[in-house]
């Protein structure tokens, strides 16, 4: 679901395109200035473009927009929240907070890790890319009027690097740190170790008011708004049940071309619910407008209402374009029960795809396999001399199928019971030392074999129950245990589960984002996403490479190199994909006749349309 034009962490880009220099301005040797930042070669927006091509710019202005969050990042939590501090460790942050503050240079829909000036109009780039001048425009105000400078960004980012969330303490360790040579000139510099991404990451980190965060404790939970420069502020909250923003009516860069056509609504408003069902019914009434459905089976059999039938509600089918995210019950292998790859893939076996898919699911998933799934980084058949290169080194410390064809999980017979896949699982626990005692499985230390599946909503639990069944005629014990949101995110966040399920993001230019999810620093660090623990000197070697490929070729052998190892290692049990959105919505809204190409648009591009609100009489 596509808010706003914010960048995120794993955006990655290398290359800048060049322009002449403004009449005056001087430029030290060699350097290179562009009005924003790529990947691998050229930008495709001249520097004077007028908005982006999938916005309509005459977007009328108005209505609000009701919605749940759909994705998290840093301490924000699904189910409740409790500060709106959502950039360090503590509490649960609130939903939405991100609009409240301007980045040096926003992301394009149309352009992977490609990304168009907006605090910073323009940035200058040392030939070693170790040094970056970001040029400050003049206009750039916090909500209070007060003027965002140069020195605003370098506190903001030297803050990030030494009190924020572990997530952004980690990406940022090769960043050296930022200073302000004055109002309006920013430079930040980097270490020779730096990766490919980094100046991108910095581009799209928030931007503080240090006067604001003055004589404050940034690492503390608060509710109080702090004070941001974005086009949207808080209007009202109440702790976990909701929280509004109303769009700021003379935002400062309402009229750049980054913003043109989007941050059309005058309010939004997040509502939180502790139950899937409970929110559902919320959608049914109108008091959310706009909807992104992710189960399938609620999509096939629970819309019809009157709502739908008579035509106020319409639901769609959007393609998304977007990477997929690599979702999958992932095993915790700090504890010892997940040591052995072997009981891993034994666990694998015992999901039976096919009879969920069609029974539970509507036959609408397809398997997913690698993780990068849909993509061009996706490994297939035997290594090329290419990747062979990179791996030969680690051979000795590598399970010997990532020198073979990929891993895919097997095919079963479609009963919910496949005996010769539940007998392959039975032989590699034997293999890996457990034993059994009449129909009970025992660790290789004699204890029974027992794990527990780890969640904060029971959406997930009619899938996992075949997958359980099986499991015990394996003679594996397992529960699923649901447990409140505040509960789920401390033991997730200091690791402390058997199995989880996640969808971990895609990105179709991967880099720096990658040590957050795989890295074996990841692997000790709270907070971070690396819930499987995995600790590999190849797959750090992998993630270096990949951060620091110069074309994207090289970054596509080193990420399928990458995919080989992680679907050797048996980490996941991975679950499903679907190349579409599912989307339902009230029929108050319009759209524009282009989408970008790598989302749906929906609803950051949409806007409130007033005739179709009255046509439908819809009142909230």
């Amino acid at each position: 679901m596509t808010l706003t034009r914010r960048t995120s962490l794993s955006l990655a880009a290398s290359a800048a395109a060049t322009l002449a220099l403004p009449r005056g301005l001087a430029r030290a040797a060699g350097e290179v200035e562009t009005h924003g930042l790529s990947t691998f070669g050229e930008l495709a927006l001249p520097e004077n473009f007028a908005h982006f091509p999938y916005v309509n710019p005459q977007a009328p202005r108005g209505g609000t927009l009701s919605i749940q969050i759909k994705n998290t990042s840093g301490n924000q939590n699904f189910e409740t929240f409790d500060t709106l501090n959502i950039f360090v460790f503590k509490g649960d942050g609130a939903a939405g907070m991100d609009m409240t503050f301007d980045t040096l240079m926003a992301g394009s829909g149309d352009e992977p890790g490609s990304m168009y000036g907006l605090v910073a109009d323009k940035v200058r780039i040392a030939p070693d890319k170790l040094t970056y001048r970001f040029h400050i425009r003049a206009q750039a105000r916090f909500h209070d009027g007060s003027k965002l400078t140069a020195r605003d960004a370098a506190f903001s980012f030297n803050l990030l690097k030494e009190k924020g969330h572990p997530v952004y303490r980690s990406i940022l360790g090769d960043f050296l740190g930022a200073e302000a040579e004055s109002d309006d000139t920013l430079i930040v510099r980097f270490s020779k170790n730096r990766s490919r991404d980094l100046h991108l990451v910095i581009a799209g980190l928030p931007i503080f008011s240090e006067k604001y965060w003055k004589g404050r404790d940034f690492e503390a939970s608060t509710l109080e708004a702090p004070l941001g420069s974005g086009p949207y502020k808080v209007s009202r909250f109440e702790q976990g049940r909701y929280i509004e923003f109303e769009r700021v009516r003379d935002y400062w860069a309402e009229k750049l071309p980054v913003n043109i056509g989007q941050n059309n609504f005058d309010r939004i408003r997040y509502e939180y619910y502790r139950e899937r069902q409970i929110a559902f019914e919320g959608f049914k009434s109108g008091q959310i407008n706009f909807n992104e459905e992710y189960t399938a089976r609620l999509w096939a059999t629970a819309y019809d209402f009157p709502a739908v039938r008579d035509g106020r509600v319409k639901r769609d089918e959007l393609p998304n374009g977007a990477p997929t995210p690599s979702q999958g019950w992932y095993f915790n292998t700090r504890r010892g029960k997940f040591k052995d790859a072997r009981v891993r893939e034994a666990f694998g076996l015992a999901f039976d795809f096919e009879w969920t898919n069609r029974n539970i699911m509507y036959s609408a998933y397809k398997r997913m396999a690698s993780f990068f799934e849909g993509s061009d980084m996706k490994a297939s058949g035997l290594p090329s001399k290419e990747e062979l290169a990179l791996l030969e080194p680690f051979r000795a410390d590598l399970p010997a199928d990532v020198f073979g064809e990929p891993y895919v999980p097997p095919t079963s017979d479609g009963s919910g019971s496949d005996r010769n896949l539940l007998r392959r699982a039975d032989d590699l626990l034997r293999a890996a030392g457990c034993k059994r005692d009449n129909n009970r499985l025992l660790l290789p230390d004699g204890t029974p074999f027992e794990v527990e599946f780890l969640d904060s909503s029971g959406a997930l639990k009619p899938h996992t129950e075949p997958l359980q069944a099986n499991l015990r005629k394996l003679g594996i014990v397992s529960t699923f245990r649901t447990v409140d949101a505040a509960q789920y995110k401390r033991r997730l966040d200091n690791f402390d589960f058997d199995i989880v399920t996640m969808a971990l993001g895609g990105s179709f230019t991967p880099g720096d984002g990658l040590r957050l999810t795989w890295s074996s620093e990841a692997a000790k660090t709270p907070g971070t996403r690396n819930v499987a623990g995995i600790e590999s000197k190849a797959i750090d070697f992998l993630i270096d490479t990949i951060s620091r490929a110069n074309s994207r070729d090289e970054l596509n052998v080193a990420a399928k190199a990458l995919d080989r190892v992680l679907r050797a290692g048996r980490y996941w049990i991975p679950m499903w994909y679907k190349d579409k959105s599912l989307i339902a919505y009230w029929d108050v809204f319009s759209r524009p006749d282009k989408t970008p190409r790598y989302s749906t648009g929906a609803p950051g591009t949409w806007w409130w349309d007033a005739d179709k609100a009255k046509r439908i009489d819809y009142k909230g």
